[in-house]
């Protein structure tokens, strides 16, 4: 059993989502948000495969790199050992070369750390773009239904409405899957997000990836929210 999030399938989720939107509410604005939601996901896809694999010729490139730094600090040590085997060293000397010395070590661990990290870091900073373009667009999705009112549907709106009011035309039923696609689409940017998480260890990473899930599941609990008023409404 696959306990994994799979893109191909949240990618044809989506487009099956589009689908709908498209023959529910054809040439809405809420089925161009989410073809763009589409196209992120395909990318997204690729993404996610970039991500997870290692990057052999980079790691290569590293190794080389850091051999090479590793010579050039040992041949230098014996170097200096081999002086300091012939010559006498004053005392004073003595801690003026070891100070020098830690300093030289302290940079040498900075540059080895900065060079093993170099793969993390490009895959954080790749993943990192593509949780914020998914944060956006989970605004973008509020900001359709956030003048969906229910109570809209069921008050006569010429005594209600004011010059500036929106323009419903929706009925109970259309309402209702109206904001049921924006939960939808809501839960398929929360799933994107976490792919980028899902083989790849990195807490940075992992914390935005949170925060998009809890961003997402904040928002279409408030779409809920009106959906169960139209349901009350409804029923009375």
């Amino acid at each position: 059993m696959n306990n994994n999030l799979e893109p191909k399938k949240i990618v044809d989720t989506v487009d099956l989502l589009y689908k709908r939107i498209s023959e529910r509410f054809p040439d809405s604005g809420l089925s161009k948000v989410c073809l763009q939601l589409h196209s992120i996901a395909k990318d997204s896809q690729l993404r996610y495969e970039w991500i997870r694999k290692p990057h052999i010729m980079l790691r290569v490139g590293v190794a080389i790199v850091i051999t090479l730094i590793l010579l050039i600090v040992g041949i230098g040590v014996s170097a200096t050992a081999t002086f300091s085997s012939i010559q006498e060293i004053e005392f004073t000397d003595f801690f003026q070369a070891l100070e020098a010395g830690m300093n030289t070590v302290i940079l040498i661990g900075a540059a080895l750390l900065f060079l093993v990290t170099v793969e993390t870091r490009k895959k954080r900073n790749r993943a990192m773009i593509a949780i914020h373009q998914l944060r956006i667009l989970a605004h973008v999705i509020d900001m359709h239904q956030l003048t969906k009112a229910p109570e809209r549907v069921f008050f006569d709106q010429h005594q209600q409405r004011t010059a500036s009011s929106p323009h419903e035309t929706m009925n109970t039923f259309e309402l209702t899957r109206y904001l049921d696609y924006c939960s939808e689409m809501l839960s398929l940017v929360g799933k994107i997000a976490a792919l980028y998480a899902q083989d790849f260890d990195d807490q940075v990473v992992l914390g935005s990836v949170n925060d998009v899930e809890n961003l997402t599941t904040g928002l279409s609990r408030k779409i809920w929210q009106k959906i169960m008023i139209l349901y009350r409404f409804k029923q009375k």
